[in-house]
């Protein structure tokens, strides 16, 4: 769907690039980046996981690297402070809360002193418009994910409209950034 004429007539992802690129990343660790989308929307400048072998593949059809889990953990990358950011985009919320803070704290590690953890998340609408999704991460409970992997909360924000329209329109996100100490 996402390669629909009227999605790229459109540029439906620009406002989501632009947001991204703006964070200024640097190279990002993207967890769960399926087919590779956040990974374009940041640039291309980091390393995508997934546990779906189909995106993986179709991930590094488009030139990305991308890894399995497994596979992840063999590589060059899979170093204590590797990374300048870590990406949770749309992947919290399709676990327990549990699972979801174990997830952040097993990949905090790769994280370089001062470096960003970001986490996008479907507000109300999006949560209800996909039955795999889990866990409803508001700012409350990516807060209570990040702290318990020793992470400090720097910022919060809805995106791309103001939080009211999360309730409706299905594209609203959470957005929480969070920093790993020096």
């Amino acid at each position: 769907m996402q390669g629909a004429r009227w999605k790229r007539w459109l540029d439906v992802q620009a406002p989501y690039r632009r947001h991204l690129r703006g964070l200024e990343l640097g190279f990002i660790l993207d967890i769960g980046c399926g087919i590779g989308r956040t990974l374009a929307n940041c640039g291309g400048d980091g390393v995508g996981i997934d546990h779906n072998p189909t995106a993986i593949d179709l991930a590094r059809a488009q030139g990305f690297e991308a890894y399995d889990v497994d596979e992840f953990w063999g590589t060059s990358h899979a170093q204590e402070a590797s990374f300048d950011s870590l990406l949770f985009s749309h992947v919290l919320e399709h676990v327990e809360f549990y699972a979801a803070a174990a997830l952040l704290a097993k990949y905090t590690p790769l994280l370089r002193a001062n470096g960003r953890v970001v986490c996008l998340c479907p507000q109300e609408s999006g949560f209800r418009s996909d039955p795999s999704h889990v866990t409803f991460c508001d700012f409350d409970t990516l807060g209570r994910i990040t702290d318990g992997a020793g992470l400090a909360v720097e910022q919060t924000y809805s995106f791309p409209f103001p939080r009211v329209f999360g309730r409706f329109f299905r594209h609203n996100e959470f957005v929480l950034i969070a920093r790993k100490p020096a």
